[in-house]
């Protein structure tokens, strides 16, 4: 397996960088006073970030206000608003997901890109570390960015170091050369390195690990190596990365809807092949739409049953695509596509006959998944199994395309000969009646429900279904009775309660059979 690289991409000047996002160009010159961030901080107000004009008179976070103002009286000063910055990152992270699936956030105002696999499709790593810039420019952000065989390590040289693509090696030993601020260790114990003539990480390296371990805690020597690219602990993606992704990067951005489809059929027929190749089959597929100022748009299409089939999932995603409520707009153009599959399941080969027959069942799944692509997944409903004897409980209603194909309970099995256990229809609340009974515990004689009396002419019970302690402590036992009237409708009762646990037991009409 061909070693791991990591691209690690910082902006170091991401808070002022958003406040020149919606700022005049007059605004922005030059001339412009510095700008600061203050939060109150112990009762004092602080500097939590500045610009690089801030930055280069000499102001640094962590500073008070009133020495930043003693220092430079002509300063801007704004409220700082992590929670702003914290959601412009997560924008950067959506937007640079045409990079790689595999991304997690880097903070303090970082990135870190699993590219492993992917810098062919930009011509190189040299290609892709271009093409990460040039979408922080149009985003309006300064970056630095360095690429290495480890996370640490291209953090390290990212924001301690020149920055810079290194191969597998090089990086080794551009991070000796930097000072030991880069690991980012507590402050007390960066100055008794300091202290001890240890101030580039080269002086760490050339020394036994174990005195290391005894003075700085056993996980120092772990820290050290990742740092120098000698250990790969690898990172944890911001979304987990879907089993099968296929991407599309256009030299020159697309506009049509013909090109669209066109480039989704290609996505799909190499999806289907590596589906082939791994026996599984899609259940849910994303399409992916980047746009060129960096917005981008994500349709879903599922399927009831697994599936390979190309020209049905193509159906599908026309089929959500007309019915979308805000259409698809290309703006400029889309310079890349991506086609994921979300959920995957085991499909293997299918014997068809020779007049092209196929299984039972499969023309009726291509409904719903065409009715559900259409109509959208609330419109197409299905029902599922629950865990449970309470009538009303027994079973839930769930969209048909996400319905499991093997839920976690299963339907009574009865014999097909058998009458029906449970109406077709039945009524949530169950309705109340009132009845007169043979007997106070016996089936009723006649019952009146929506001003009809109704004369009994045949019952059959009780089925007596004890209430769920567990979930209501106060629920009564019901028995139900299925009974026919002498005009030959057949009802679903029951009785709320016994007698000796209630004092007035009420009756009521689940239900009404065919």
């Amino acid at each position: 397996m061909s070693q791991r690289r990591y691209l690690a991409l910082w902006f170091p000047w991401l808070p002022s960088d958003r406040l020149k996002r919606g700022t005049r160009a007059a605004d922005a010159s030059p001339d412009a006073a510095p700008v600061v961030l203050v939060e109150k901080i112990g009762g004092a107000l602080r500097l939590a970030a500045v610009d690089p004009a801030a930055a280069q008179a000499g102001l640094t976070p962590g500073l008070t206000l009133a020495d930043a103002r003693a220092q430079t009286p002509s300063l801007r000063t704004l409220v700082h608003r992590p929670e702003a910055d914290a959601a412009l990152l997560l924008q950067v992270m959506e937007d640079f997901g045409r990079f790689t699936p595999m991304m997690a956030e880097d903070p303090p105002h970082g990135v870190m890109l699993d590219v492993t696999g992917c810098a062919h499709l930009f011509g190189g790593e040299a290609g892709l570390v271009r093409a990460a810039h040039r979408r922080a420019g149009l985003i309006g952000l300064e970056i630095r960015s360095a690429l290495a065989s480890t996370p640490q390590a291209a953090r390290a040289l990212a924001r301690f170091g020149p920055g810079g693509l290194f191969e597998a090696g090089q990086d080794r030993q551009a991070v000796r050369g930097l000072a030991i601020t880069a690991l980012e260790l507590p402050q007390r114990e960066t100055q008794a390195l300091q202290r001890a003539g240890l101030k580039r990480i080269a002086d760490l390296d050339d020394r036994p690990r174990a005195p290391l371990a005894a003075r700085f805690g056993a996980d120092f020597p772990a820290r050290l190596a990742r740092v120098l690219g000698d250990e790969d602990i690898r990172i944890t993606p911001h979304r987990p990365p879907p089993p099968i992704v296929v991407d599309r990067v256009f030299f020159e951005p697309i506009l049509t809807d013909t090109d669209v489809d066109r480039v989704l059929s290609d996505l799909l027929v190499e999806t289907a092949d590596r589906l082939d190749q791994a026996g599984q089959g899609g259940r849910a597929f994303e399409a992916g739409f980047y746009r060129v100022d960096g917005q981008i748009r994500r349709i879903i299409a599922r399927t009831g049953l697994a599936t390979r089939d190309v020209n049905a999932v193509l159906r599908l995603f026309r089929e959500r695509l007309a019915a979308l409520a805000n259409p698809l707009d290309p703006g400029f153009g889309f310079d890349q596509m991506r086609l994921s599959v979300l959920e995957t399941q085991t499909l293997k080969p299918a014997q068809r006959g020779l007049e092209e027959d196929r299984p039972d069942g499969e023309d009726f799944s291509r409904l719903i998944d065409r009715l559900t692509a259409r109509l959208g997944p609330e419109a197409v409903l299905s029902f599922e199994p629950l865990g449970s004897h309470i009538p009303e409980r027994a079973a839930r209603m769930v969209p048909a395309t996400m319905k499991p194909l093997r839920p976690a309970h299963d339907w009574p099995d009865l014999d097909p000969g058998d009458p029906p256990l449970r109406p077709l229809q039945m009524f949530d609340p169950p309705q109340p009646v009132d009845t007169l009974a043979e007997v106070p515990d016996g089936s009723p004689l006649r019952f009146r429900w929506r001003r009809v009396l109704h004369e009994v002419a045949l019952a059959e019970g009780p089925e007596r279904i004890g209430g769920e302690w567990w979930r209501a402590p106060d629920q009564k036992t019901r028995d139900y009775y299925r009974v026919e009237d002498r005009e030959g409708r057949r009802f679903w009762l029951f009785r709320q309660g016994l007698y000796g646990e209630t004092d007035e037991p009420r009756w009521f009409v689940h239900g009404l059979f065919a």
